[in-house]
């Protein structure tokens, strides 16, 4: 409890701080009372690993969404994942769930929480804190407009003529809107969008609602819980409004407070920022979140296999450091959203960020902008998704080879330390959805189709379609993850330098994993220290067993996961 005083103080000065402490300590005991914690272990292991899932995924007729995803997951991914990232499944007002109205209610459309309830019976829960903002519809912010005393300083007004030329942000729309008012015309920060209203951390009102939200989602059953957008949760006007320390104590105060009552509660930060930003949200490697998404990965993969070069990713991945072993990475290739291009640079170069856009439009996908500073803008985002990002949908390339291609990509991010999350349409292979764009005129859409279970249960029956070759390529590779304790998300980690196309990593000095990025056959030649005792190998993946002094040749796109034998 001490650190949680430290923390108040620091944000409010002492005797707004001290209030606020009496307060939350109301909080934490109420939620002790209610035995919210202490069910299991936080530790995680290498049998970790999370799909990434719209509660509306999938879809059947007269079936609640909810119900008919805990029903699909059930059959078909026990034993492949064991967690589950719904993401925002509350009532919404736009941007696809994260423009939140309740943060304390299930969307009716989707189900409610015995549905919920139901995907947590088979499946660890991940949910979305999404508590940069709320939906300008929501009760909140119509009361902010109201004028109700409550709600007078829940949202960030902007003075005329306050300094907001420094701040830094992810689109291109403006950043305050003016709603009319009880009060009159006010102008109202909107990081994101007019319809996504930020929230005034300042005012410790907020915080604690926010807070109690948080200890709501654990007792409905999250173990994991991601805050989306958090880099930009606390604002001062004349700065960034990015990365601000107070922003680091909101945090540091939330993994306070679980730890005092749910200390089984994993903490994850989504920052898509440069990496170096990134890593800062492990805080002193004990204090903040236990994962971050590990941003840089998705752009440096999808370059290793358009140059046919694993170089990048390789100096990249062997400077990978973690300031604990408290703490891992969330290892993944794509999500609902596009794929940052923030977090590669001052890793790529301009010109090779550039070729990664290029590509992305000759594959067929879009390209998302964000305002900088000087008031240009710059690609912020590549929408396609991932297979289609790698295979070009108009190439006259055998199947086979894309899906080798788009195997090797995931089994690189498996073999990271860390704890991998899988979109759902990368599990099941599916290729980028134009026309959704149309339908609704967001870039983002183009990765967030919501098939039909009859239509996909059809294709994954069909063993030489798409899906089901993606899909049971990918299992195996999660099932041989999970059975190998050297791939310990804490465990040691080690990238030799070996071929240029080759990407390489040691999971502790036992497992060692190949990854050929080109179209070439490619030898791995690795010298007598590489190898220490002479004996022989098995491959995780086929079984095959040979002599571990043999020069390997790694035919296009080929992994192989190697254990001494």
């Amino acid at each position: 409890m001490n650190q949680i005083f430290a923390h108040l103080l620091a944000l409010y000065g002492d005797e707004l701080g001290r209030a606020t402490f009496a307060r939350l300590e109301q909080l934490i005991e109420q939620a002790r009372r209610s035995a919210v914690g202490g069910r299991r272990s936080s530790r995680l292991t290498q049998r970790d690993a999370i799909l990434i899932t719209y509660g509306d995924q999938v879809r059947e007729p007269n079936a609640a969404p909810l119900r008919t995803l805990a029903d699909f997951c059930a059959r078909h991914l026990a034993g492949v994942v064991n967690t589950i990232h719904l993401l925002p499944f509350f009532p919404y007002s736009s941007d696809d769930g994260f423009a939140v109205m309740d943060y304390r209610a299930v969307n009716p459309a989707l189900g409610d929480w015995n549905d919920v309830a139901r995907v947590g019976a088979h499946f660890r829960l991940m949910f979305d804190a999404v508590v940069n903002h709320v939906s300008a519809q929501s009760e909140w912010f119509q009361g902010f407009l109201r004028d109700e005393p409550r709600y007078r300083d829940f949202f960030i007004v902007a003075p005329e003529g306050a300094d907001v030329s420094r701040v830094i942000r992810p689109r291109t729309l403006p950043l305050l809107t003016e709603f009319e008012t009880s009060r009159g015309a006010q102008n109202v920060w909107t990081t994101f969008s007019a319809d996504q209203v930020d929230l005034n951390f300042r005012n410790p009102d907020v915080l604690l609602e926010i807070v109690e939200t948080l200890l709501f989602y654990v007792a409905r059953g999250a173990e994991l819980i991601r805050l989306d957008a958090i880099a930009f949760l606390w604002k001062e006007f004349g700065t960034t409004c990015l990365h601000l320390p107070q922003t680091h104590r909101v945090i540091q105060l939330f993994r306070a407070v679980l730890d005092a009552v749910a200390p089984h509660v994993i903490l994850i930060t989504e920052t898509n920022v440069p990496h170096a930003d990134n890593l800062a949200y492990f805080g002193d490697g004990a204090n903040e979140a236990q994962m971050v998404y590990n941003f840089a990965l998705p752009p440096l993969t999808l370059h290793a296999f358009h140059t046919g070069d694993a170089r990048a990713l390789s100096r990249w991945a062997r400077a990978l450091t973690l300031p604990s072993k408290q703490v891992t990475f969330f290892n993944f290739l794509a999500s609902h959203d596009g794929i940052g291009l923030n977090p590669a640079r001052g890793i790529l170069s301009d010109e090779e960020i550039d070729a990664l856009v290029a590509r992305t439009l000759a594959h067929g996908g879009l390209i998302s902008h964000k305002t900088n500073p000087d008031g240009t803008s710059s690609p912020y985002e590549l929408n396609i998704n991932y297979f289609d990002a790698l295979n070009d949908p108009a190439a006259s390339e055998p199947l086979a080879l894309q899906i080798d291609r788009f195997v090797a990509a995931h089994a690189i991010m498996l073999a990271l330390v860390g704890v991998p999350g899988i979109y759902f349409h990368s599990l099941f292979g599916s290729r980028s959805w134009r026309a959704g764009v149309a339908q609704t005129g967001q870039n983002r859409t183009i990765n967030r189709e919501k098939p039909e279970r009859a239509a996909l249960e059809r294709e994954l029956s069909d063993a030489s379609s798409r899906r089901q070759r993606v899909f049971a390529r990918l299992a195996q590779l999660l099932r041989a993850r999970a059975a190998q304790p050297a791939f310990d998300p804490f465990g040691a980690m080690r990238v030799p330098d070996l071929d240029a196309a080759i990407f390489a990593v040691w999971r502790g000095d036992q497992v060692l994993c190949l990854h050929n990025v080109s179209a070439q056959p490619r030898a791995a030649r690795l010298d007598a220290a590489e190898l220490g005792a002479t004996g022989r190998w098995e491959d995780l993946l086929t079984g095959e067993s040979f002599d571990a002094a043999r020069a390997l040749t790694l035919a296009p796109y080929e992994t192989r996961w190697l254990v001494r034998a």
